[in-house]
């Protein structure tokens, strides 16, 4: 039994995957599943039970499911077939002198697509190439280059001031970060990315989302993330309110190094306590004293994604929640986006990186045979679109939902085996109630839900002492929103 389905069944009931096999077991499934055996299934689960129905898995409405099935695996391997045809998309190639080579004709292939599909949304759809010109920085900038995002905002028809921005990174590099002559094909890294962001925008365009979504394809990834900070401060600037931000960064193949196939997982990356200066000394540390240090928004955005994406309609039987900001050694888009305090952004990545594949010059080694190079025959098109669903689940779940709510905090100012919690509403309407959310401490699911109606004070009878504590929003359609931690006294 795979260490998701463990959880599934002592932590977080999802009903929906009971009948999926098991995955294949894999090097880091198996340490997972020895250290979900350690906790002996997560003990402290049963207990207590005194009040709340049991969380399950959100499945799709009739609206979404028919979204998530126009997803092509087609189209995918089209916009990434046409994204390697410019030889390199190297952040210093060629902007402007060629319509068939560099990162320049790739940035107005992107553009041009985008806004061809921003045709079918009654102009509820708008596509800008918001760009600056990043100085050398004595390091992977060696002179003064242009750094374009390309982002397509479909607005919102009821609560526009709130986005959820998807991104993927359109530039590309080889061995040498520096050279941008070399064939770069990016076919993983990360034209995938970005054909899941011009895919869900080709569905979207036809659809009318209660909140703003974005899709972009940023530069400069390669290049100390300039695009995806570019684009963070824009929006800090102008006051936008990001509410969710995922990253779709070398999430092409499902097929490791040594072979092993996980068609069926995708690691959903997380960070814990919020970068630093980004939150208050004293929130800081009233997080550590509460036990707040896994319940940040990103934590809480990550645990919305697997409730409401990992389920048949997807085909993502597991979304490897990992307590991390990305992988060792390596950066990603969400980061500019947490340190401009935009802290619910969080990055998908392929199961199992095979660093052959990944910034490596195209090439046969000459003493083993085999092939280097990020080139489109290792990706797994079907893979692909089975991320962009989770993408497409988890966004329009987020859009459809009320606004989470706001300044929600505990009483802790006597000794009681109650709690009794207190917040603000967001400033919408089709709000039909609120409910408490608890999980066992050691559980890194929500397990239990407490409605408690249109309130903003609630007492529960269960012990703040014993468990952790959220609350969110239930709007009128059913939709539900990401849990706010409920642990910081008021």
């Amino acid at each position: 039994m795979s260490a998701l389905i463990l959880l599934s069944t002592f932590c977080f009931l999802l009903p929906s995957l009971s009948a999926y096999p098991s995955p294949p077991t894999t090097p880091w499934r198996r340490q997972v599943d020895n250290t979900i055996l350690s906790f002996n299934y997560c003990p402290a689960a049963p207990w207590p039970t005194r009040e709340g129905y049991t969380i399950t898995s959100r499945l799709p409405d009739s609206d979404l499911q028919a979204a998530l099935a126009e997803i092509s695996a087609s189209n995918i391997k089209s916009y990434i077939s046409d994204l390697v045809s410019f030889g390199t998309r190297h952040t210093l190639s060629t902007q402007n002198s060629s319509t068939t080579y560099g990162i320049g004709a790739a940035r107005d292939y992107i553009t041009d697509k985008m806004r061809t599909f921003a045709f079918a949304s009654s102009g509820r759809m708008t596509v800008t190439v918001p760009s600056y010109t990043q100085p050398a920085d004595g390091d992977r900038v060696l002179f003064p280059v242009r750094i374009a995002d390309i982002v397509a905002t479909l607005r919102g028809s009821e609560t526009p001031d709130r986005y959820y921005v998807i991104s993927g990174h359109y530039d590309t590099r080889c061995t040498d970060p520096n050279d941008y002559n070399c064939l770069s094909p990016g076919a993983d890294d990360d034209a995938s990315g970005v054909a899941v962001s011009m895919e869900l925008a080709r569905i979207m365009a036809t659809r009318n989302p209660r909140s703003t979504l974005v899709f972009a394809a940023v530069a400069g990834e390669e290049q100390n993330l300039y695009g995806s900070n570019f684009l963070a401060q824009t929006y800090k600037n102008a006051s936008v309110n990001v509410a969710g931000m995922f990253t779709n960064d070398i999430i092409g193949s499902s097929t490791g190094p040594d072979g092993t196939e996980e068609p069926h997982t995708i690691r959903l990356f997380a960070q814990g306590l919020p970068p630093a200066g980004v939150e208050s000394a004293a929130r800081a540390a009233s997080r550590l004293i509460v036990g707040g240090e896994n319940d940040s928004p990103a934590r809480e955005l990550g645990r919305f994604i697997v409730e409401t994406a990992q389920n048949a309609y997807t085909g993502m039987k597991n979304i490897a929640l990992i307590y991390r900001l990305d992988r060792y050694l390596r950066g990603g888009d969400h980061l500019p986006f947490l340190r401009a305090g935009y802290l619910s952004s969080v990055r998908f990545t392929e199961p199992i990186e095979d660093y052959r594949h990944q910034h490596q010059n195209v090439r046969i080694d000459n003493v083993t045979g085999e092939q280097y190079g990020d080139l489109e025959e290792f990706l797994d098109y079907d893979f692909i679109a089975r991320v962009g669903r989770v993408n497409l689940a988890a966004m329009w779940s987020l859009s459809e939902a009320p606004a989470a709510p706001a300044n929600v905090s505990i009483d802790a100012t006597a000794l009681t085996n109650n709690s009794t919690f207190t917040w603000l509403p967001g400033n919408e309407t089709g709000v039909a109630g609120y409910e408490v959310v608890w999980r066992p401490s050691v559980s890194p699911y929500w397990t239990h839900a407490i409605p408690v109606g249109l309130v903003q004070r609630a007492t529960v009878q269960v012990s703040k002492d014993d468990v952790v504590f959220g609350v969110r929003a239930v709007g009128t359609n059913g939709y539900k929103s990401p849990a706010v931690f409920a642990g910081f006294p008021g």
